[in-house]
């Protein structure tokens, strides 16, 4: 059963910086890549970047420059570095394990992140 808990979002301004946690169950990080997603409000949830368990990363054209994933295989951790942040940026943020693109586990609560301009 996949575990799922995301940290670390909150309210900022434009131009600063977040970092956002997700602790994954070992069941599942050791075996799949990971990713991030966002949601805002109205809109579907899209995939934000992508992290290979031999840590190749990938990510939406709308946060490249910007965002970092990483993970640390050891913690079980994901994590987003969110710099330049921008009101767009605005939305729920979620991990999941994937395979490819495709979101695999049941999703978590999410933690919300407020960029205000």
């Amino acid at each position: 059963q996949v575990h799922l808990v995301e940290s670390g979002g909150g309210l900022v301004q434009a131009g600063g910086s977040l970092r956002l946690s997700c602790a994954a169950s070992r069941s599942i990080f050791s075996i799949y890549d990971m990713g991030w997603y966002r949601q805002a409000p109205g809109k579907q949830r899209d995939l934000v970047a992508t992290i290979t368990r031999s840590g190749s990363t990938n990510y939406a054209d709308s946060v490249k420059g910007r965002f970092t994933i990483s993970r640390d295989n050891a913690k079980n951790m994901v994590y987003l570095q969110m710099n330049s942040l921008k009101s767009e940026d605005t939305a729920v943020y979620y991990c999941n394990a994937v395979v490819t693109t495709t979101p695999i586990g049941q999703w978590g609560q999410g933690t919300q992140v407020t960029v205000s301009s």
